[in-house]
């Protein structure tokens, strides 16, 4: 839901989110009990004995209160408690989360907090070098030891991807999002049913199909964006078109390179497909077929756009919970018009390609990003055992559907699987909405157990039931994502050598990735990326380059069982 996006989101997937992602529910007998901590009384952490096992903390029997950051400029967290799923948390569990606002600017509070020694109980973001940061500081509790006390995590996550997760000390850290076993994600291409409809509903399947349709677009209706990209400062947009001229391409503008050939990596700027996609891209932005705010928009104001229907093409790492919710609101205005909403299409891709080895998105076992408990937490262990609780069946059905009985009733003969009610088909509008608010707390998605229990109860229902997202996942988003999971963990430490040149490297890719945008020509698109070329490697590119050829190896073997 958030990944998504792709992404998400997974996003949800995200998610699904995001990109959207997934959810359920069932009673957990092994629920945590935590000790009382950020001003509470408690000094030491209340154990309760289990007598098939190790000492549990008991979630419920006494106040638990968590501080939680975000690490991302964008994230906003709804206030715990303000709606029936939180308050039912708050009430039932004792549980409450509690933000530290990032103010905007994620990687300054960060360090604010890292230098002043306060910080949050959990830090929710990016896997990678910020994670080593705070570990190689001494800032972080090792999950090694919960991992086995505690149901969940240990029963839905690959062992091998668990083994992924393990830092360069051996010991895990991290609480994976939207963790998996199978494809996922909800990166595509959304379409305005309205104006699609209305222009004849012409072919949309390859670049040049959609440059004609982009221009009958704006030709006959002025006031409509042709291609919203969603925020193009994190590539949402124009990582899909990148997508669109290569096959089997797993979206590499994240580290600035790609492979070349079976155990190498080379500059991005020298991988004919990218230069392509981003000539074809300054040409749509040059001729006004794409937003020209894609670089100093916000979230909101893209989700205003298509909740307005001004929207004709949509592409993102996880469009799936945006374009629901603005699907849901274009349908209000007239019901019995079946021409009004959104809906998805086959990746696009370059004439001559095959469209089924286009992935606008990808997944990896381990998910989108983690969450990771710091020794500012007075009892980890309680944080451990609320994160295992929120992403089993319990936690994600509460997540997806509420507290019991509206969308669903009681338990199936296995114990977790909620019984869905008729409201799940019949008020599927009100529940997109529903998901849509949750997405910011989904940290700790399960992607498997949602994805198979809204799938199951959805393939019953007739289409018109069915959530929208859910819906174009099974038909389109899940089909065509590809599996990245060779390349998790890539970035360098960012102290190191190749870590100093990644940084300089990212600050020149954010700088050239807008300049092309608005360039007079295809000559000087060309001419900004062999600069931004010389200049990476410059700046010592080649020891990055080296490393990540080191680490997708390891990364091949350790998948390989090696």
């Amino acid at each position: 839901m958030m990944k998504r996006r792709n992404w998400l989101v997974t996003v949800l997937s995200v998610l699904t989110i995001i990109a959207l992602v997934a959810g359920c529910s069932g009673k957990n007998s092994n629920s945590a009990k935590p000790a009382e901590q950020n001003g509470n009384t408690a000094e030491t952490p209340t154990t309760e004995a289990n007598s098939e096992g190790p000492k549990l903390y008991e979630l419920g029997k006494e106040p638990l209160n968590i501080t939680l950051f975000g690490n991302y400029d964008w994230y906003t967290m709804p206030k715990w408690g303000d709606d029936p799923t939180t308050k039912w948390v708050q009430e039932n569990k004792k549980i409450t989360v509690t933000e530290v606002p990032n103010g905007g600017n994620a990687a300054q509070k960060l360090n604010t907090m890292i230098a002043s020694g306060e910080l949050p109980d959990i830090v929710w973001g990016e896997r990678g070098t910020d994670v080593e940061r705070l570990r190689e500081a001494g800032l972080l509790v090792p999950l090694d030891d919960y991992i086995d006390k505690y149901p969940n995590l240990k029963k839905w996550l690959d062992p091998k991807a668990l083994n992924m997760l393990r830092s360069p000390d051996g010991k895990l850290y991290q609480f994976p999002n939207w963790y998996t076993n199978r494809p996922n994600g909800n990166a595509g291409w959304v379409v305005n049913k309205e104006y699609y409809t209305a222009l004849g509903s012409p072919k949309l399947e390859t670049t040049d199909d959609l440059y004609a349709y982009l221009k009958q677009v704006k030709e006959k209706y002025p006031n409509v964006i042709p291609f919203e990209t969603d925020l193009a400062t994190e590539g949402h947009g124009l990582d899909q078109i990148y997508s669109a001229f290569k096959e089997d391409n797993m979206g590499f503008g994240r580290f600035f390179a790609v492979p070349d050939g079976d155990d190498k990596m080379k500059s991005i700027y020298k991988d004919e497909p990218y230069r392509e996609s981003v000539v074809y891209a300054a040409k749509l932005f040059r001729e006004g077929l794409m937003t020209q705010d894609a670089f100093t928009q916000t979230r909101d104001q893209v989700d205003e756009k298509l909740m307005n229907g001004r929207v004709a093409v949509y592409a993102t790492a996880n469009p799936t919970v945006y374009a629901m919710a603005a699907d849901t609101e274009l349908r209000k205005k007239d019901p019995s018009n079946p021409d009004l909403g959104y809906f998805m299409i086959w990746p696009i891709h370059k004439e001559g390609l095959d469209k089924n080895k286009i992935y606008p998105g990808t997944y990896n076992k381990l998910g989108w990003n983690a969450a990771v408990i710091t020794t500012s937490a007075k009892d980890p262990e309680a944080v451990f055992a609320f994160l295992d609780w929120w992403t089993g069946p319990e936690g994600t059905t509460l997540q997806f559907w509420g507290v019991e009985g509206e969308y669903w009733q009681g338990l199936e003969a296995d114990g977790y699987t909620p019984k869905f009610t008729e409201k799940y088909g019949t008020e599927k509008d009100k529940l997109a909405e529903y998901q849509k608010f949750m997405d910011p707390l989904m940290w700790v998605g399960n992607t498997v157990f949602a994805d198979d229990t809204k799938g199951k109860y959805e393939s019953t229902l007739a289409e018109n039931e069915r959530n929208w997202a859910t819906y174009w996942q099974y038909q389109i988003t899940w089909k065509t994502q590809g599996d990245a999971t060779e390349f998790v963990n890539m970035p360098p430490s960012p102290d190191s050598e190749a870590g100093i040149a990644f940084q300089r490297a990212k600050d020149i890719w954010d700088q050239v990735r807008a300049q092309t945008l608005f360039t007079k020509n295809d000559a000087e698109v060309l001419a900004l990326l062999d600069k931004a070329y010389d200049d990476t490697m410059a700046a010592g590119f080649q020891a990055t380059l080296d490393h990540f050829a080191k680490k997708w190896g390891e990364n091949k073997a350790m998948i390989n069982g090696n």
